[in-house]
């Protein structure tokens, strides 16, 4: 622990302002939880610190990561998305990202939520945890196993269990802030509401 704050925010300022106001706080908007799933995907392999320097860059690429633009995507916009500095450019992960926003636009036609979809997952409820330090707290659990099985199912790709549980942790579905941390009761305390 770094001034009661979680281990793995280390002292980088960018870090450290994304464990302090954003990492773990519930997040319920469809398309940014498409974004966070986007973004978690690209970081496969990648340190998350790497995808956080490169989250506006990202977002000017695929156009905020509105889902309905960026479902229209052609191979023009693939050739510039692969030809683009600013972020990481792995076909395989573009290609999937295109392919998730036709997936995600899909679901919406059908009436589905995503956000309610994800959520669904955990009762529509955050998931409190007791970890006392970050070596307690898993790298998967049954439930993000299920969450990727689900969205591998739809057609979504880099969305393994490792990742979706990134992901819950990310955006609030589990406040897997150690108890020490400051953040911890107060994300506990936005997820009560």
């Amino acid at each position: 622990m770094t001034d009661s704050r979680c281990a793995w925010c280390g002292t980088d300022p960018l870090y450290v302002a994304y464990h302090d106001t954003e990492w773990g706080v519930p997040e319920y908007d469809a398309r940014a939880l498409w974004e966070k799933l986007v973004l978690d995907g690209f970081q496969a392999g990648l340190a998350w610190i790497t995808i956080l320097r490169k989250r506006e860059a990202f977002r000017a690429a695929f156009d905020g990561f509105d889902p309905e633009k960026v479902a229209r995507y052609g191979e023009a916009d693939r050739a510039r998305l692969l030809a683009d500095p600013g972020i990481v450019r792995s076909a395989a992960k573009i290609d999937a990202t295109i392919r998730g926003a036709r997936i995600w636009c899909d679901m919406r036609e059908r009436g589905e939520d995503f956000s309610a979809v994800l959520w669904d997952f955990v009762d529509g409820r955050p998931v409190q945890t007791g970890a006392a330090t970050m070596a307690e707290v898993p790298a998967q659990t049954p439930t993000s196993v299920a969450m990727a099985k689900a969205l591998k199912a739809r057609g979504f790709s880099f969305c393994g269990p490792v990742i979706t549980y990134a992901f819950m942790q990310a955006t609030g579905m589990v406040n897997d802030h150690v108890h020490a941390c400051f953040r911890h009761a107060e994300v506990r305390a936005m997820g009560d509401r």
